[in-house]
């Protein structure tokens, strides 16, 4: 009990993180009026529901709208109102679905709703349009999407890479909508060599041929080439970055979460978790040692020898486990590391977990 309580803990924390990297303001009943109604700033202010798809799709561009502005935040409020869980601002101000966008111009209590484009660049306008503030875009970093032609499509897929991709026209407003959600999963998948995120601009000349070939006749069209094949598996799912990556791990083996790092389940191995499992029934150390180190002979997944390494540092020292853990979360923790050494350690850190699940609570209970 004691340990789910603090792995409950570490989710919190998690999502208190999160929470805090945002620059759009949270805005509740208790500070509503005083932020948005009596500061004489203007605000535009979405109201949203966690459940909501759209508002799901909306987050990355609302985000990155509110960094642009966020040096204005003297002269400009950018919040949200999470309208699920504090209906009665949704009613106060006649919000009827998901996601409404309402601008308040500081002087008045009646706000008027937004209904232009929910790309970046409509938003950004209209509020520049409203105040006369131009924003400050941060310089981009190099897209790690890929853009596919003719020529560079027939070589990515059915080779050895699984490949989503795609396929956007330049006026297409939904595909400016999925362009940062698009961004952020190339980024989550950054490190893994066997997934391409990848894009066709379908009116390009040097890439219509192939949207054609593809019977691609409405924008964005999203499909999935698996590793080793040329026929696509047309993706119909939602489109927020949670759940690309929830398709992906499904179908191209991965072990990803929003954020590009790797879940607890990455890494471990399941029949060496059942051999460490065993100390629950009795069996020492030792047999166990055997039982790994014999179990991983027709194993070719290279952390297959990690569980013999520890294992065998286990016998030696009973505290290594536990030592090595907090050393190696020391060190995820401090950030600054390549994706490659960041998925070594984590994948590190989740097999050791297993034997502090396994070992040290069976120790617990003696």
């Amino acid at each position: 009990m004691a340990r789910l309580g603090f792995y409950l803990l570490l989710s919190s924390l998690a999502a208190l993180g999160a929470n805090a990297a945002s620059v759009v303001l949270d805005l509740i009943p208790d500070n509503f009026d005083k932020v948005v109604l009596k500061s004489g700033k203007p605000a535009l202010v979405e109201f949203y529901a966690p459940w909501c798809g759209h508002c799901k799709n909306l987050a990355p561009i609302y985000e990155e709208l509110a960094q642009n502005f966020h040096f204005a935040e003297d002269r400009l409020v950018i919040g949200k109102v999470d309208a699920d869980d504090h209906k009665s601002l949704g009613k106060r101000f006649g919000v009827q679905g998901f996601p409404t966008l309402k601008w308040f111009d500081g002087k008045s209590d009646k706000p008027t709703e937004y209904n232009g484009g929910r790309d970046l660049e409509s938003l950004v306008n209209f509020v520049t349009e409203k105040t006369g503030i131009k924003p400050k875009v941060k310089k981009a970093t190099p897209s790690r999407v890929e853009m596919l032609t003719d020529s560079t499509f027939k070589e990515s897929i059915g080779g050895g890479r699984h490949v989503l991709v795609a396929f956007t026209a330049p006026w297409c407003g939904h595909c400016k909508s999925l362009a940062p959600v698009w961004e952020s999963v190339a980024n989550d998948f950054a490190s893994e060599t066997g997934v391409l995120i990848a894009k066709v601009d379908a009116e390009e000349p040097n890439s219509k041929a192939t949207a054609e070939e593809q019977d691609v006749s409405s924008y964005p069209t999203i499909k999935f080439f698996p590793k080793g094949s040329t026929k696509p598996q047309e993706y119909e799912g939602g489109r927020s970055e949670a759940e690309f990556i929830e398709f992906l791990n499904k179908h191209a083996g991965t072990y990803r979460v929003v954020g590009g790092g790797l879940n607890a389940e990455a890494g471990t191995i399941e029949v060496l978790d059942a051999i460490v499992a065993n100390t629950n029934a009795g069996e020492t150390l030792g047999t166990i040692a055997q039982k790994v180190q014999d179990a991983t002979k027709g194993i070719t997944d290279k952390y297959a020898q990690y569980y013999v390494k520890v294992v065998k540092r286990l016998i030696k020292s009973e505290g290594y486990v536990q030592k090595e853990l907090a050393r190696l979360e020391s060190i995820l923790k401090k950030g600054g590391l390549a994706l490659e050494k960041v998925d070594d350690l984590t994948i590190r850190a989740n097999i050791l977990r297993i034997f502090v699940r396994d070992i040290y609570s069976t120790k617990d209970e003696l």
